[in-house]
């Protein structure tokens, strides 16, 4: 029988942290060590995300949690300004960090790295916890060593902080690493709305739409003589991170060092 693992979870009264909790209280492998959240302090951390009270109380101190609690890992779902805080304290209280937060620099994720390494621990830095979105990773970055033409588009809500999204630079990233730097178009091209063919990228395109009721979409586009791909993934619900959230939970026990991309741990 596998040892149950205890988790801490930033961000609780989020729209992420609340499928999190869920996750964790519904799960017989896993046991919510605290709850911690800016605001709804003292609430019971079931009842803030509609459950039956679990007698676990919603803290607004990370470290004071972390050091009481003593949790085997940390999720986090919080915002890219507290990202990196939140995993330098988690690693001093040799907490493992799941963090989902964006916001990294390629600088922090070498010394946060170093840290976990010397704390004896596993981290993990995921822009994205959907399994089918990974794949549509995956996909892309083998279809670009045949279709080194493409432009990438992501969706999300209007009240989404951050563009593009982690998941669309993700996936710039792995696509770099099979397709050399081609710079796309018509070299005369001349964009006379400023920014109106998207952000730059190793010579391809990024496109980030913002509007309400769009919840969360990512399509690369490939074009070649005659013929077009398209690579497209849609989530509609923040439930459907969870499956890949609890994997992460259970490999971050598994390693020591900071991992970046929850690609790694599929298949």
């Amino acid at each position: 029988m596998k040892p149950i693992i205890k988790v801490a979870v930033a961000g609780a009264g989020g729209r992420m942290g609340r499928e999190v909790v869920k996750l964790v209280l519904g799960d017989p492998e896993l046991e919510l060590a605290a709850a911690v959240n800016r605001s709804a302090e003292g609430t019971d951390a079931g009842k803030l995300v509609g459950l039956e009270a679990c007698g676990i109380a919603v803290t607004n101190d990370l470290e004071l949690a972390l050091a009481e609690t003593k949790p085997d890992v940390l999720v986090d779902f919080t915002a890219p300004h507290s990202a990196v805080l939140h995993t330098r304290l988690a690693i001093k209280h040799k907490v493992r960090p799941v963090m989902g937060t964006t916001g990294f620099t390629p600088e922090d994720i070498a010394e946060l790295d170093k840290q976990c390494k010397e704390a004896g621990i596993g981290g993990l830095i995921a822009p994205n916890f959907s399994i089918g979105a990974i794949l549509m990773m995956k996909f892309a970055a083998q279809a670009a060593k045949y279709f080194p033409h493409l432009e990438i588009i992501e969706y999300h809500g209007d009240q989404k902080l951050d563009a593009p999204s982690g998941t669309s630079v993700k996936t710039a990233e792995l696509i770099s690493e099979a397709r050399q730097e081609l710079r796309q178009g018509n070299p005369n091209e001349e964009e006379t709305i400023e920014g109106s063919r998207g952000g730059y990228y190793n010579g391809f395109r990024i496109h980030s739409v913002r509007l309400p009721g769009i919840f969360a979409q990512q399509e690369v586009i490939f074009g070649a003589f005659g013929q077009t791909l398209k690579i497209r993934h849609d989530s509609y619900d923040r439930a459907g991170y969870m499956p890949g959230v609890k994997v992460a939970v259970q490999k971050v026990m598994e390693y020591t060092g900071m991992v970046y991309g929850f690609e790694h741990f599929i298949d």
